[in-house]
């Protein structure tokens, strides 16, 4: 019951943050990705993170990138092990692939049409935690329903973004910090006055260590079948 009121607590708190920073911190007017680009590292393999040539999309055809940092069986010597999450060896598995020795790299192209427009958005840092949305809404000028009615697997992602040149790395990366899956279907669908569409709202932890000032949201979604139908990443205005 503490933990429960404490959390209740906490998600109210984050709304206020979140509603005010929408419009700058959010998806909106960004470029959707045409695809997920995942890069997977071994916790223990240091020099794959500095290394100049890291397989990276191409600039003309807009990517979600992702960094992974996997754990190991080193735990905390490994050289990389302050950013690596078990949330990446959750990754792997949901793809049928095993942890890296050095470095792996998965694709994957979102599908169109888009069952509706994606978003994703955060507010402001509170208490080491960041309040977070991503929500399915009817796109723009179409129908005001959801093309489908799922059921939608999502993917939000609480990512730092690292500029090329800082911490050592020779590329610019976001590193998975956090990440939240839940599924919509017909029985959690929003009312009719909301648009037939799904909404997630939650305060996710910031690491430690992380730079508040670094972090943003990604996110992106499934269909039944495990096909990416949609993306989208956040940028503060």
């Amino acid at each position: 019951m503490r933990f429960a009121i404490a959390a209740a607590t906490l998600i109210s708190a984050c709304l206020p943050l979140l509603a005010s920073a929408q419009a700058t911190c959010s998806s909106d007017g960004q470029p959707r990705p045409v695809a997920v680009f995942e890069r997977f590292i071994s916790a223990d393999c240091e020099a794959c993170w500095g290394e100049s040539n890291t397989p990276a999309p191409s600039a003309r055809s807009p990517a979600l990138v992702l960094d992974w940092i996997v754990p190991t069986a080193a735990g905390d010597d490994a050289p990389l092990s302050a950013a690596a999450t078990n949330d990446a060896l959750a990754r792997l598995q949901a793809l049928g692939r095993s942890a890296p020795a050095r470095s792996d790299v998965h694709i994957a192209a979102t599908e169109a049409p888009a069952p509706g427009r994606l978003r994703v958005a955060h507010g402001l840092p509170f208490n080491d935690y960041l309040g977070a949305a991503i929500s399915l809404s009817p796109a723009r000028g179409g129908s005001q329903r959801v093309a489908t009615p799922g059921p939608w697997t999502f993917h939000l992602l609480l990512v730092e973004s690292i500029p090329a040149g800082a911490e050592g790395t020779a590329v610019a990366r976001n590193v998975v910090r956090n990440m939240l899956q839940g599924s919509w279907d017909e029985r959690n669908q929003l009312s009719k006055k909301e648009q037939y569409g799904w909404k997630e709202i939650r305060p996710m932890r910031i690491p430690e260590g992380a730079k508040p000032e670094r972090l943003r949201m990604v996110g992106w979604l499934q269909d039944a079948q495990g096909r990416m139908v949609a993306a989208a990443q956040s940028a503060c205005r």
